[in-house]
């Protein structure tokens, strides 16, 4: 699904703590990789964003579960999701990591040991993963932890531009299912999670966006250089934080111009960093589906129809499971 560990930084170029001291307020702020846990100032990384952003949520494969806890045990407010791409099977053939679910599961339950609350498994959806997707989802509600779900992009960043789906209603049928379990919830976040999720089916099947994205404008996206990007579907810097601190950057003419590029982007991604504050900017098209959906016991169609040029499906099988080595 990704090739980032093809293409690894070096730390002299990478983005450091202090690079980050220019940050304004924030809502909340994702720290994600590649791995986290592999950068061996990552304490200091959370130091900092901590103090910018009210909620902070580190995104890692839960390998390293001491490293995990120890930064757990200094940030008590941190919050973590691991990574698991379907049980055992399909997660480690996927990630390429002998024992990597049983890791990951370690972590999630030494962090529940520590009475964490904000921690959760995340899992994007390929053809490979698609039929473990409602097991991982009963998994984490047994456990009591949040459930988070994404499917393929490409993307420069991915270093990916091959990612299709062979199989895209079967893909599409499982997230519609999860939809529906959801839904049956008594707990209203879940039937916004649905709604999300009914959006991810409806990308898997080439649909047209549900909701105007916003990159660039509600969120940003600073990439391991320190380059100021939209988000990590679009290469366009707005500016770099080791020349210039984040103001001048956002208010620059740069930035400008990618607004308005972002304003006419075709590629439709449906990804929960953009779709969150979409999500809340145009509360009332998820609100009116939920109302429906929990008044009619059913799930209301959300498809708006297939954008010109969109392929996320393939006849050739190009999207199709492949071994690992």
């Amino acid at each position: 699904m990704c090739n980032t560990w093809q293409h690894p930084s070096s730390p002299a170029a990478e983005v450091t703590a202090a690079d980050l001291r220019s940050l304004p307020p924030l809502d909340f702020a994702n720290i994600t990789g590649g791995e986290p846990f592999l950068r061996s100032d990552i304490a200091d990384i959370v130091s900092v964003v901590g103090h910018k952003a009210k909620r902070v949520v580190v995104s890692t494969n839960g390998y390293y579960t001491e490293r995990v806890i120890d930064l757990a045990e200094r940030f008590p407010q941190l919050g973590f999701r691991v990574s698991l791409e379907g049980l055992p099977a399909a997660n480690d053939q996927l990630r390429g990591l002998p024992d990597g679910f049983d890791h990951g599961l370690r972590t999630i339950l030494r962090l529940r040991s520590l009475g964490r609350k904000d921690i959760g498994f995340g899992i994007t959806l390929s053809d490979c993963n698609a039929d473990d997707l409602l097991e991982l989802y009963e998994l984490a509600e047994a456990m009591g932890v949040e459930f988070a779900t994404a499917a393929t992009h490409n993307s420069y960043y991915f270093h990916k531009f091959d990612n299709a789906f062979s199989d895209p209603e079967r893909v599409a049928g499982r997230l519609e299912e999860l939809a529906a379990r959801l839904m049956r919830t008594r707990t209203p976040k879940n039937w916004f999670r649905a709604w999300f999720n009914m959006g991810l089916a409806n990308y898997v099947r080439g649909g047209a966006r549900l909701l105007p994205c916003n990159v660039a404008n509600d969120v940003f996206f600073v990439d391991p250089f320190g380059e100021v990007q939209p988000c990590n579907g679009m290469e366009a810097s707005m500016g770099s934080l080791k020349q210039k601190p984040f103001g001048e950057i956002w208010a620059g003419v740069r930035a400008r111009e990618v607004r308005d590029a972002v304003a006419s982007c075709s590629r439709d991604c449906w990804m929960i960093g953009s779709v969150s504050p979409a999500m809340k900017r145009n509360l009332r098209t998820p609100a009116t589906w939920v109302l429906r959906a929990r008044l009619t016991g059913t799930l209301p169609a959300v498809a708006t129809g297939v954008p010109a040029g969109a392929v996320r499906g393939s006849v050739d099988g190009s999207g199709a499971c492949e071994k690992m080595p």
